[in-house]
């Protein structure tokens, strides 16, 4: 935890085979396990696990010309264009991003505090830690 006026530590992270990297601060708002079809699909696991921050917290440290982008202006995927790999979301327009934690080198600091759209959950997948469950978004 920083105190007022100090800078948050500094975590890395990437893409599985290396060429889009990036840097992101440890200040986190929200992480949960998210398990709509949708991020199943993305991720191709049972869920998908995020930090939000706010955009300009992120910085692409390589591979900026590596990106693929899938979806619209509002909200888009972001992968690298060599492996895949899934690496955020971009929401609101570009002012907020859904970091998977899995891209993740360093640990942060939070940890998910709960699992959203369990209503939608793979039927082979049994959720069997004590976090809450919301059918949807959290209360």
């Amino acid at each position: 935890m920083t105190t007022a006026g100090a800078p948050s530590l500094r975590l890395s992270g990437g893409c599985l085979c290396g060429g889009v990297r990036y840097s992101v601060d440890d200040a986190f708002l929200y992480a949960v396990n998210c398990h709509c079809s949708n991020c199943r699909r993305t991720t191709g696991s049972a869920f998908k696990p995020f930090a939000g921050i706010a955009s300009e917290q992120l910085e692409l440290t390589a591979g900026a010309d590596n990106i693929l982008r899938y979806g619209g202006d509002e909200a888009h995927d972001v992968h690298c264009r060599t492996c895949g790999s899934f690496l955020y979301s971009m929401l609101d327009h570009g002012r907020r991003i859904h970091l998977a934690m899995g891209t993740l080198a360093d640990a942060p600091s939070i940890r998910p505090s709960a699992h959203i759209f369990v209503g939608s959950k793979a039927p082979w997948y049994d959720i069997t830690d004590d976090l809450p469950q919301f059918d949807g978004h959290a209360s």
